[in-house]
């Protein structure tokens, strides 16, 4: 059954792939900003990308219309700078918490982007998988106690983290015709390189390119583990990503993806010496009956 479906084994190996290089970049990646963190590693996927796509795909770009330019572009510009940008600014005003109760409407968000504009449909077994899965992650995330918290704070980084995840799935559900019909290889590495444009391009407006250059050159960093880190989430993870999107429909993707936070959540318990209470086990377990129900193995 597992074989016949691809692109949801993609998903959930993207997840896997995901989940370990956010524990590896916690573990290492504590020397450098958030956002001179992110930049890094997207440079370093990106030069993994590049020749992955001359040796599989050659030197021959893509054949897309202006139109396709357009939406690849504006996709790897919010989806990537944008998007990932306002998340770190949600994680000041909210904390961690919170702010992944928020991202968990990122699997809402793709579906209901799905069905508008990509007429996809889910079985109603699919549907309960579903809601089994995006309990299964809110009851992991759920803290009963949060630090007090003003008033707009909550209100400036629900809407961050909100808008954040929005666009991050909307540019998946832009690109998803894109990568069932051009060269895959590519077309990641394209949208790589437009966020990564657009990350400079904001850190100028700024002006922060030299103090994040000097961040970078002179400051005692673990390369290796940001290397290895950077390999698994930058390259390996984000081609096991849309290929699930390629292969599958995107709700489904997008669900499957989820169980990323629950390998977080195991993970932590084993490599960080994070607690694993109760509730994070019961809602591990539900996420992956889910998972069991989305693939057709329980039902």
């Amino acid at each position: 059954m597992v074989l016949e479906n691809f692109g949801e084994v993609f998903a959930l190996v993207c997840a896997l792939l995901w989940a370990s290089a956010i524990i590896i970049f916690k573990q290492v990646g504590e020397s450098m900003s958030a956002n001179t963190l992110n930049l890094v590693k997207n440079l370093i996927g990106l030069s993994l990308l590049l020749p992955t796509a001359v040796l599989v795909e050659g030197f021959v770009l893509p054949q897309l219309s202006p139109q396709d330019w357009g939406i690849l572009i504006v996709s790897g510009y919010f989806g990537i700078a944008v998007a990932d940008t306002w998340y770190l600014l949600a994680l000041r005003n909210l904390g961690a918490g919170r702010t992944a109760i928020v991202a968990s409407l990122y699997s809402p968000f793709v579906v209901l982007l799905s069905i508008v504009f990509l007429a996809e449909q889910l079985a109603a077994w699919q549907w309960l998988g579903f809601v089994l899965v995006l309990a299964g992650i809110l009851i992991v995330v759920y803290q009963r106690n949060y630090q007090s918290i003003d008033r707009k704070a909550l209100f400036i980084g629900i809407t961050l983290a909100a808008s954040s995840v929005f666009l991050t799935a909307a540019g998946v559900v832009a690109m998803k015709p894109l990568l069932v019909n051009s060269g895959f290889f590519w077309m990641v590495s394209l949208r790589m390189l437009a966020g990564i444009v657009g990350m400079l391009i904001f850190l100028g407006l700024r002006r922060q390119l030299r103090s994040t250059y000097r961040a970078v050159r002179h400051g005692e960093h673990n390369w290796r583990g940001i290397a290895t880190a950077s390999f698994l989430g930058s390259y390996l993870a984000l081609l096991f990503w849309l290929g699930g999107f390629k292969y599958a429909d995107a709700s489904v993707a997008s669900v499957l993806n989820e169980t990323a936070n629950i390998f977080i959540v195991v993970m932590a318990w084993l490599f960080l010496q994070e607690g694993l209470s109760s509730r994070k086990i019961w809602g591990a377990s539900m996420t992956f009956a889910g998972v069991l129900v989305f693939l057709g193995l329980i039902g």
